[in-house]
């Protein structure tokens, strides 16, 4: 008759094993989360949330490695400054929200007292958003001007599926959303440029928008700008006042392209002459450089594709790499 073998009863664990293994379940839990690719915002920031994750996580492994969390307290928390820092996300209270053509809305932020948002004219901030329990992260030029006191705008266009449009979307007065910056790698310096060659489509008229203005708001500054403006319909051009006003200086033209439109006698007189119709491309790109006093340097923004066919249009009208900056 054959014999059974009762199945040992497992070993149990020595008290200092359990030790072991709860400190090791507690080193597991402070290891930093990497971030979703919805975290980055795709503008090469610098630091980008991966930089930050990065960071953190050979903060972890040396602290772990020494098993000394007290070298984990170097991370730094949550801010309750009101100053912009690159790696800390401030919260800011929405003042006032505008629906505007082409869904998209130009939103106030209110700052504390009078103080400055502390951005160069071009610079972008990153805001942070939460749809479905997933984090997302989008970068947006202020277009307000850089000494504006005690708010600053925004243009967001919102798209049918985009995440980060879901989530503007459920904004209202008096909500709170969350920044970090300053970002970007262009600074104006008055008079560098004898003369500028902005061309811009939909928001990406944003950064365009506070360098030009603090153009005209320094007399001193006597750079010359040629604005080309894209758009699909009249109806859809942002900020149409403000445009009107700085075409008034005398070192400042603007010029409109209307994809969506065919008749001039359709638009306002004060339209007319500086507005043509199609899509901005090379024959018109090499004619706006030509009507330039001197050779501009160019700023492009807009679309990735709109952005790339400006680059190889500027190169075809004569300017080099070192001539045109892409936002």
């Amino acid at each position: 008759m054959p014999i059974c073998l009762s199945q040992a009863a497992p070993t149990p664990l020595t008290m200092e094993e359990r030790t072991e293994d709860d400190a090791e379940e507690d080193w597991l839990q402070l290891r930093p989360m990497e971030p979703l690719p919805s975290q980055c915002c795709g503008s090469g920031c610098s630091p980008c949330v991966f930089d930050l994750y990065h960071r953190d996580l050979a903060r972890w492994e040396a602290a772990r490695a020494s098993n000394d969390r007290s070298l984990l307290n170097e991370k730094q928390s949550q801010s309750c400054s009101s100053e912009l820092s690159p790696e800390t996300f401030l919260a800011f209270r929405i003042s006032a929200m505008e629906r505007l053509p082409a869904d998209t809305y130009h939103i106030r932020f209110a700052r504390p007292g009078n103080s400055q948002l502390g951005l160069q004219p071009g610079q972008h901030l990153i805001l942070r958003g939460m749809v479905d329990d997933l984090e997302i992260q989008r970068a947006y030029t202020p277009i307000s001007p850089a000494n504006a006191e005690g708010y600053f705008d925004v243009l967001i266009k919102c798209y049918k599926t985009g995440l980060m449009s879901r989530y503007v979307e459920t904004w209202r007065v008096g909500d709170t959303a969350f920044w970090r910056g300053p970002f970007g790698s262009f600074f104006y310096q008055p008079n560098k440029h004898g003369e500028l060659l902005m061309l811009a489509a939909g928001t990406g008229l944003a950064p365009m928008v506070p360098i030009l203005q603090s153009i005209t708001d320094n007399a001193d500054d006597e750079t010359f700008v040629t604005l080309v403006c894209c758009f699909k319909t009249f109806e859809g051009i942002y900020l149409k006042t403000f445009l009107q006003e700085q075409a008034q200086f005398w070192n400042v033209q603007t010029f409109f392209v209307l994809s969506q439109e065919n008749s001039p006698e359709q638009l306002p007189w004060s339209y007319r002459e500086k507005t043509r119709f199609g899509h901005l491309g090379q024959d018109l790109v090499e004619e706006l450089v030509g009507c330039c006093r001197k050779k501009p340097f160019a700023l492009v923004c807009g679309s990735p594709e709109f952005t790339k066919d400006m680059a190889g249009c500027l190169l075809g009208a004569g300017l080099t790499k070192d001539s045109y900056f892409l936002f």
